[in-house]
């Protein structure tokens, strides 16, 4: 498999299954008016079809092989794992009291104008310690969602300030896998690439958390609430997962242990028995199968285009117009970007990007370690805006498992920090001062 992929020709009609797929789902939802009417599945078994009929020179079985090795690749199913995960841990929290616990707890002690801001700072600081997004997102997503009825903050607006803070920590975080990958492909270290790194998110997080402070300047206080040790108790699960994150455990032994222990305060406290503790855990599993039939088929369509030389003609036409250090950094970016659009993948996508973009900084003289920072910034903003990537997958997933309607697209609309980091990584490409100096 991995043969055929390196050896296939560059093409641009591999591509074409993304177009379809934009048609099918984006164009019926628009005519519908309704971007419910379509199911995410569906749109991807279609353009899976039309991948699948490209390239006749190979028989059926052998794409069919091709698409299937791609539905088990390892990271898919590692995602797929966190996946359900979460979702046990999720409605588990939930079920025994710990959502509305945590809720209390900081509607006693942060002011409600500010709570919104605070969802936002404390996901930035919780990714930027622990290196991984998808844990951010599945941890404070049920916390965040319990404001929407206390203090009448939209859902998504809620869960869009949980993803921007969480893409700000993957993206600075010293043992998130993007910087890992970053940093070896451009052969800079760590250090270095995250003090180029903080001077373009740290404007765009100051800018997102200015505006959040004023969409959160409408929130309804509410009534004063007390807290007792039972609502300490209860938040047990959450103080673990946060406690072995910070100790760099591993993202699914760390939900597999916060769900053990909501299942035993549960039990304990007799919010439930053990029995529906069990089942509790079972619903949260299959409140996320729509995410992991997308993971899973978006993991084949993208092989299948990567095998039919999609990636290839994407990095060949990109590198063709790179002529100095600007349009260098212009071209990584770009490059980057599309590649993580169709894979899905931050961390891929710089494994894929980083060995054209370190060939073009050094011929183009642009400096390795903006290079790296462009690479890292390019792949967490896109990845922070598809709508089925594992981020928003997830936090669209925590949504369900609270019983709250919530698409993907509308959650976008309500995304604001990745916006902002394109913003500032583009006019970092324009200003003099950021301009890369030749060695």
């Amino acid at each position: 498999m991995e043969s055929k992929d390196a050896c296939s020709p560059p093409s641009g009609w591999a591509l074409l299954p993304f177009a379809v797929f934009a048609l099918f789902y984006v164009g019926i939802s628009l005519w519908a008016n309704d971007f419910y009417k379509v199911s995410m599945p569906v749109a991807f078994l279609v353009a899976s079809a039309a991948a699948l009929m490209l390239n006749r020179r190979e028989p059926l079985e052998r794409k069919v092989d091709v698409f299937a090795a791609g539905m088990g690749e390892v990271n898919i199913m590692i995602m797929c794992l966190v996946f359900i995960l979460a979702g046990a841990f999720a409605a588990v929290t939930k079920g025994m009291g710990a959502v509305d616990a945590a809720v209390t707890i900081a509607q006693a002690l942060v002011p409600a104008r500010l709570m919104l801001a605070g969802v936002f700072l404390v996901s930035c600081l919780i990714s930027l310690a622990v290196g991984t997004s998808c844990g951010t997102i599945a941890a404070v997503g049920p916390i965040a969602l319990g404001f929407a009825g206390r203090l009448e903050l939209a859902p998504a607006l809620l869960l869009g300030a949980v993803v921007g803070g969480a893409m700000f920590g993957d993206n600075l975080s010293m043992i998130s896998d993007t910087t890992i990958a970053a940093t070896r492909t451009q052969g800079v270290r760590m250090k270095d690439k995250f003090v180029a790194n903080f001077f373009l998110a740290g404007p765009a997080a100051l800018a997102a958390l200015a505006l959040y402070v004023m969409l959160g300047s409408a929130a309804d206080a509410g009534a004063s609430v007390a807290v007792t040790w039972r609502h300490l108790v209860l938040v047990a699960p959450y103080v673990l997962v946060f406690a072995l994150a910070l100790c760099g455990l591993n993202v699914m032994l760390l939900l597999f242990a916060g769900t053990a222990l909501a299942v035993a305060i549960g039990v304990c406290l007799e919010a439930f028995p053990f029995l529906d503790g069990l089942v509790l855990c079972g619903k949260g599993t299959l409140g996320m199968s729509e995410t992991l039939i997308v993971a899973i088929l978006a993991g084949g369509l993208f092989r299948v285009v990567r095998a039919n030389g999609g990636v290839a003609w994407l990095t060949a036409r990109i590198s063709s117009f790179v002529k100095g250090p600007r349009s260098c950094e212009f071209g990584v970016f770009l490059l980057t970007a599309l590649v993580n659009a169709f894979t899905a993948n931050n961390t891929v996508a710089i494994v894929i990007a980083g060995p054209v973009a370190k060939v073009c900084a050094d011929r183009f003289g642009a400096r390795p370690v903006r290079i790296a920072a462009v690479l890292d910034s390019a792949s967490c903003v896109v990845q922070g805006l598809i709508p089925y990537g594992a981020q928003l997958l997830i936090a669209v997933g925590v949504a369900r498992a609270e019983d709250m309607s919530l698409g993907s697209f509308e959650l976008i609309k309500a995304l604001y920090y990745p916006p902002l980091l394109a913003l500032a990584l583009v006019v970092s490409m324009l200003l003099p001062r950021f301009m890369p100096r030749r060695d």
